[in-house]
This record gives structure tokens, C-alpha cells and sequence, in this order.
């Protein structure tokens, strides 16, 4: 989180705001009182000036009425007493003025006597019988002065009237000056004093807030354990506690959520299933380690990539038709390696007003299952095919018996011969699959003992040898040792008459037929070969499939069922062992097999 600037904090703008707030209080307040102490010194001021020119007045109007003697003073003198009794240091000049404008006396300038007065002010009051006052700044001394004139009035009327100039700057706005002095220290004061008690009270504000900024500071890297401490028991203090229980509260969650992430996260790569979700724009966020394995791509380049392009559905599908589709889709994504098909359903990620947040896509593998149908299918094709095929020959013959060919005695026996060989047929067929289907549900049991190996063979190929034709002969390469093997004797004869038998069907005339057995490890390992047409290379590992046969025609020509090597894989592996083909087309064909070896011979085998 970025660093607070010191001019941004909090801090600095409550001491500012503080600050700001005592001044203006502090300036309303001295500006009103500096205005009404002003405008009571200037009403003060002059109230006392026109009471002692209401004295002056009175003084006047006696002296000029008064009868003089030859020995009493002249009215100029008499005035000039008059103004001398009363003059003052606030008053800078102080005239008496009669009726014609002419000044009869002057406090100051007694060169003024007698001429007529251009005032406009005194002109004015005697004019209009009534006072006129004003204040205008002295052009020499720059000082305010306040003239006053006052019509003075006898008898007859207005007889003149007393002019005033005093000194209201020294009087009045000197001491404004050092009020309003005495005013900015005490505010500066005032002020310096605020800003003591503001970095205080702001630091009461700021410190739980500060320790909050550090606290979720320290939750966003995902530390729960520190707490606020607490101050006050104020706002501020309920805030904190507030925080404090806010801590508690995304701890739990976070635990839980952890934990939940934890489970989520176990079940997505424990699943055999793939999961893959998208956001609302359809890219890929989260996919899980068996959809990389079913889909064969690395995390790194699916991230981030669209689902339709991932599910390479971007040519059929769009978005938003994955999001309305409710059926699942197969997809093929087998190569030249192994086959592979996914059954991916599509579900719809929302939030509860409707909005589509994403969408999830579950993979699941369905190339085992997909393989088993198609070959539930060709089995029971296979199967409706082997059983029509002499099923069709014995009705035909059957038809033809009952048509009168009974009573031929050269046909009907043929006739019956077809039928019964046709019969036997499916029996053995019949009798095969019940094999199998006890072998595929484990309900075949073994009947096993410890045989001598060699002998056991030798026993099976004579018998093969004596009822052979003379087309092909036989070759053997047996040890002298003897070996011994833990076999069920009939099931494993019946393994190597069907390898036998198929060695001898498929053997040109002239041709050998090689019996090896060899030793490896703890392993028996017999071999028969043939020198057969052989097998292509590509159909080498299917002939062990029920019904599979290189060559249809031929294989049924000659009487087989399609099932022996799929019976003799089956027995081979219920005696743990494994069984194979080796084949070179137009070379012949070898069958391998092999049986665990018993270190215990278990008696001499008759």
C-alpha cells in the first residue's frame, strides 16, 4: 500500500481544520469587538467634546449679552478667555463664528480674527440651525480629524456657531492600534496554543487510525494474529473493536476458505475424472491434472485459452452454445498412439440474479467404455454369424429330408451327416462361450498338481503325431532336465490341442512343426511355431480376441469356432502366465506361452 503524504494525512488536516476554525472564531470575535470598541470610543470621544462645546455655547451667549463697562474686557478678549479655559490636548482648534460668517474667536490662530470663515461645514450648521460634523484625514500629518460645528442661538435666532476640529486619531484609532495589537499576539498566542492542543487531539484521532492502516496492512498479507489497541472507549474506540472483531471474523473465514480450498484442490486432482472452469468471457482459469493428462496439453498453454478452442469445438460450437447445451458431447481425441474418447458434460456457473459467471466442463474417459460396446457389439455380431452359418446348413438339409430326400438312401445319409456335424458344431461353440463367461466371472476353478513338464508335453505332441496326416512333421527341442510346473492338466491339454490344432491347419504340406521349450529366470517358456501363410504385423496382437480371424473364409473352411486362442489366453493367465505371437507373413507363425516353474518337484508325475 502506498505511503501517505505528510501534507495528505489525517493528522496535519485536524490540526489545520483545528487551527482554522480558532482563527476564524478568533477573528469574527476580535473583529466584531475591535468595530464596537471603536464605534464606543468614537461615540465617547465625541460626547465628551460637544458637552464641553455645549459649555462653550453657554459662555458665549452670556458674554455677548452681558452690558460691559469702559473697564470691562473687550467680547474678543472675553472669548478668547472663554476658549482658554476650555481648551484641551485632544482639541486642535476650537472657533466661535457669528452669524455673518465672521470669527469672533480662535483657541489657536488669533491671526484668523475678525475674517469671514469659508467653511462649508460651519456654513452649513448656521444655515440650518442644526449640527454638522464630519472626519477627513489632514493632508500634512495624515492623521483623521473630526470637525464638529454647532449653531449657537439667541433671541432673534441663530446668532453664529462654534467649530471644533479635534484630534480623534491620538484619541480613538492610536489606541484601536495597539487594541488590535495587543488582539494578533493574543491570537498569535492563542493560535500556537491551538496547535499544541490540536497535535494532541489529533494524535488521539490518528494513532487508532494509523494502527488500523498498519493492521489491514498486515491482513492483506494474510497475518490475523495482530490486533488494534485500543484507546478510548469513544467512537474511535468502538471503531477499533469493530476492527478488531472484523480480524476475528476474516480469520475464521480465511481458515475456512483455506480449508475448503484445501478440499477442493484434493478432490479436483484425486478425481478420474477431468474438470476444467472458464470465466464469463469462456477462457480457461482452472483445469486439474487428470483433464491435462485426458487432453495431453500442459497447464502453461491452456490457461487463459478459450474452451472451444481447448475442446477443439471452436469449428462446430460457440460460447454461448456450450452454455445452453444440455447434452453431453463425446469428443474424439485419438491419435496414431492409442485411442481416446472423452463423454464431456457442460455445466453453467450463475449468480442469483442470472448472470453467467463461467462455465464448467467435466472429461470423462469413455474410450475403455466405447471399446467395450463396440466389442459387445462384434461379439455379438460374431456370435448371430457363427450360429446362423450352420443353422442355415442344417435347415436347408433338414428342408430338403423332409421334402422326401429321406427316402433316398445314398442322400439321406450325407443329409444326416451334414446335420449332425453341423450340430456339433454349434455345441463346441456353445460350449466354448460357456467357458469364457465362467473364466470372465471367475467361477472356473483349477484342479491343480505338480506335473513334470516335458513328459506332459511329449504325451500331448505323440498324440498328434499318430493321428497327423503325413503333410507336415514334427520337430522337437526339449531339455533332458526335467522341470516341474503346478498345472491343471486338463485345461492346460486343452490350451495346446487348440495351439496345435491351429499350427497343423494352417501348415503347408511339407511343413514342420517345431515344440521348444526354454528356461528364463523362473519362467517355463514354450514355443510352438509354424511355417504357416503367417500373420500381418498389424493383426499379430488381435488373434488372441474372441472370433477375431485373419481369414474369415478359410478359418471357417476348416471348422474353427474363432475362440481357441481366446480360451488359451485366458487359462494361461488363470496359471499365471502370459501368452503371445510372434508371426512374419508368408514365414509362419510362433505361439509363446509361459508357466511359473516349481522349485518343489512334488513327487515323480506318472
Amino acid at each position: 500500500m502506498q505511503k501517505v503524504n505528510f501534507f495528505n494525512s489525517i493528522h496535519v488536516k485536524v490540526v489545520l481544520i483545528y487551527i482554522l476554525l480558532i482563527l476564524i472564531a478568533i477573528q469574527v470575535i476580535g473583529l466584531y469587538f475591535a468595530r464596537e470598541l471603536e464605534r464606543e470610543m468614537v461615540d465617547n470621544f465625541q460626547s465628551s467634546i460637544k458637552d464641553r462645546v455645549g459649555l462653550v455655547e453657554f459662555n458665549v451667549l452670556e458674554e455677548i449679552m452681558r452690558t460691559r463697562d469702559e473697564d470691562d474686557p473687550t467680547i474678543a478678549q472675553s472669548l478668547d478667555d472663554v476658549l482658554e479655559g476650555l481648551n484641551s490636548e485632544d482639541i486642535i482648534e476650537m472657533r466661535i463664528i457669528d452669524s455673518n460668517y465672521r470669527i469672533l474667536a480662535s483657541s489657536e490662530n488669533e491671526s484668523i480674527v475678525g475674517q469671514r470663515s469659508a467653511d462649508d461645514l460651519v456654513r452649513d450648521a448656521i444655515m440650518a440651525g442644526t449640527p454638522f460634523q464630519e472626519i477627513f484625514v489632514d493632508e500634512a500629518e495624515g492623521d483623521r480629524v473630526w470637525v464638529y460645528a454647532q449653531p449657537y442661538s439667541n433671541q432673534e435666532g441663530v446668532a453664529g456657531a462654534i467649530y471644533v476640529s479635534a484630534d480623534i486619531e491620538g484619541e480613538v484609532y492610536d489606541t484601536m492600534s495597539e487594541i488590535n495589537q495587543i488582539l494578533a499576539v493574543a491570537t498569535a498566542v492563542a493560535l500556537l496554543i491551538t496547535a499544541v492542543l490540536g497535535v494532541l487531539i489529533a494524535q488521539t484521532i490518528s494513532r487508532p487510525i494509523a494502527d488500523m492502516r498498519k493492521q489491514a496492512l498486515t491482513m492483506a498479507k494474510g497475518n490475523f494474529s495482530r490486533k488494534v489497541k485500543i484507546y478510548s472507549d469513544d467512537e474511535i474506540g468502538q471503531l477499533a473493536k469493530a476492527f478488531n472483531n472484523l480480524t476475528n471474523r476474516l480469520q475464521e473465514s480465511q481458515q475456512s476458505t483455506e480449508s475448503e480450498r484445501r478440499k477442493l484442490a484434493s478432490v479436483l486432482s484425486n478425481m478420474t475424472d477431468g474438470v476444467l472452469s472458464t470465466d464469463r468471457r469462456g477462457r480457461i482459469n482452472l483445469i486439474n491434472n487428470t483433464a491435462l493428462m485426458l487432453l495431453n496439453v500442459p497447464r502453461e498453454t491452456v490457461l487463459g485459452r478459450p474452451v472451444t478452442e481447448v475442446l477443439s469445438l471452436d469449428d462446430e460450437y460457440s460460447f454461448e452454445d456450450l452454455i445452453h447445451m444440455k447434452e453431453a458431447l463425446n469428443l474424439d481425441f485419438s491419435t496414431a498412439e492409442k485411442n481416446a474418447v472423452l463423454r464431456t458434460s457442460f455445466s453453467v456457473i450463475q449468480k442469483e440474479t442470472g448472470f453467467v459467471n463461467g462455465l464448467i466442463a467435466v472429461l470423462h474417459d469413455n474410450t475403455e467404455q466405447e471399446r467395450i460396446d463396440m466389442e459387445r457389439r462384434e461379439f455379438v455380431a460374431n456370435v448371430s454369424h457363427e450360429l446362423r452359418t450352420p443353422l442355415t446348413t442344417m435347415r436347408s438339409y433338414l428342408e430338403a429330408l423332409a421334402e422326401g430326400a429321406w427316402e433316398d438312401k445314398d442322400i439321406a445319409p450325407m443329409f444326416l451327416n451334414v446335420t449332425q456335424t453341423e450340430t456339433e458344431r454349434m455345441i463346441r461353440l456353445v460350449n466354448d462361450l460357456l467357458q469364457l463367461s465362467k473364466m470372465d466371472a471367475a467361477e472356473s476353478e483349477l484342479n491343480k498338481e505338480v506335473v513334470e513338464f516335458n513328459r506332459f508335453f511329449n504325451r500331448i505332441i505323440d498324440r498328434f503325431e499318430m493321428s497327423k496326416s503325413q503333410k507336415v512333421s514334427f520337430k522337437r527341442n526339449l531339455p533332458n532336465q526335467p522341470y516341474f510346473v503346478e498345472i491343471d492338466t486338463d485345461k492346460m491339454t486343452q490350451v495346446i490341442d487348440n495351439i496345435i490344432s491351429n499350427a497343423l491347419k494352417y501348415s503347408p504340406e511339407g511343413g514342420i512343426v517345431r515344440f521348444d521349450v526354454t528356461i528364463q529366470n523362473e519362467d517355463l517358456i514354450v514355443r510352438i511355431a509354424d511355417q504357416g501363410m503367417g500373420i500381418p504385423k498389424e493383426n499379430v496382437e488381435r488373434i488372441f480376441e474372441r472370433f477375431y480371424r485373419v481369414d474369415r473364409a478359410r478359418s471357417r473352411a476348416m471348422g474353427g469356432t474363432g475362440l481357441g486362442l481366446a480360451i488359451a489366453k485366458e487359462m494361461i493367465k488363470f496359471h499365471g502366465g502370459n501368452i503371445w505371437a510372434e508371426s512374419r507373413e508368408g514365414k509362419g507363425t510362433s505361439i509363446f506361452f509361459t508357466l511359473p516353474l516349481e522349485t518343489d518337484d512334488g513327487g515323480e508325475w506318472e
